[in-house]
């Protein structure tokens, strides 16, 4: 089921996504660093991370990937990695499909593109229309297309470890336009620690036939269904919502609304759910900060020692104002500074 869909079913549809003409822009870009068989992208990906092998002349492998379907597209891409591997030269995926177990269930995924190396060894290749201004781009942007990466290596590493002589490198290329042109430069990214957090995570998901399973007999997600029938499906799955979520999740704004009603403090952000410890109420937390709650907690005291201070500067504010009126001294709505001075 389709998020975006459920969510205008429920009232809350996402009121955002990328405009065509970003969306345009992007295809132009990637198309450019693509063309004549990728020519541009395998010359940067040599100057980068081209290692002892001979550069990449014009007759490097393009393999048809089109298969039946996403299931037999990832067979396909996987065949074509094999192949490529085996025959020891430069190869290029433009767009492949790979597979990944998430919470027990496939998720297809497609990179941008994918190079195999005379060695053996598969880059993966992210191409975003975001630019690199004197060889540095937005970091908020570089970490979110190295944690988009690190999912790629994970599915690739499942590929290579039954492939003779594959190797999956840690290393990315991140491809963008230089400076405020359409030319494309590339910089090398390091996604080992990416890699990591995203394996630990996926572990630790819960399988979709559990959750299936603790939901009530009869439970659908069926848009046509009546709206209190539906949220009501809803939420027999429980949320975990976070500030984050609104930059990728279309039941974001509806998640939202449920958890600023129940009062969670994961709606002010995971770094404050990970400071509060126990507490997981914004009425927990404010109560704690009052006389409910064990001093000898090392939450509980930092709660109440904030709150003293914040009791302290507002009446320091108080009797700053109270001082300031008493003295005559307060100037003049749009009087110049000094001017209630020389009254």
């Amino acid at each position: 089921m389709d998020k975006g869909v459920l969510a205008t079913a429920l009232g809350s549809p996402a009121p955002f996504g990328q405009s065509q003409f970003a969306f345009m822009r992007g295809n132009a870009f990637e198309a450019k660093v693509k063309a004549d068989g990728g020519a541009e992208l395998l010359r940067l990906l040599y100057e980068r991370l081209g290692g002892g092998a001979e550069a990449p002349a014009g007759d490097a492998a393009t393999p048809d990937l089109s298969a039946a379907g996403p299931e037999g597209r990832a067979a396909r891409t996987a065949l074509a990695l094999r192949e490529a591997t085996a025959a020891g030269g430069w190869a290029l995926l433009d767009h492949p499909m790979l597979a990944l177990e998430v919470a027990g269930s496939p998720a297809y995924l497609e990179p941008d593109a994918v190079v195999v190396h005379p060695d053996g060894r598969w880059t993966v290749v992210e191409i975003k229309s975001f630019p690199m201004i004197d060889a540095s781009a937005d970091p908020s942007k570089v970490g979110a297309a190295a944690r988009q990466a690190a999912v790629y290596v994970l599915a690739l590493e499942r590929v290579a470890a039954v492939t003779e002589g594959a190797e999956v490198g840690h290393r990315v290329l991140l491809v963008c336009p230089k400076d405020f042109s359409n030319l494309p430069t590339a910089s090398v990214v390091d996604v080992r620690k990416q890699r990591a957090v995203t394996r630990r995570q996926l572990t630790r998901l819960t399988r979709v036939e559990d959750i299936a399973a603790g939901l009530p007999e009869g439970t659908t997600f069926d848009p046509a269904c009546p709206p209190e029938e539906l949220d009501a499906a809803v939420a027999a799955v429980p949320p975990a919502y976070a500030p984050e979520c609104l930059a990728a999740c279309e039941l974001a704004f509806h998640c939202r609304a449920r958890s600023r009603a129940e009062g969670a403090v994961e709606t002010l952000g995971r770094s404050v759910r990970g400071e509060l410890g126990g507490l997981t109420t914004v009425a927990g937390v404010l109560a704690a900060a009052g006389k409910e709650g064990d001093p000898a907690d090392p939450t509980v005291a930092a709660l109440r020692r904030a709150a003293a201070l914040r009791a302290e500067a507002l009446e320091g504010a108080e009797a700053l104002r109270d001082g300031t009126r008493e003295s005559g001294s307060v100037p003049r709505a749009g009087a110049p500074e000094g001017a209630a001075a020389c009254r």
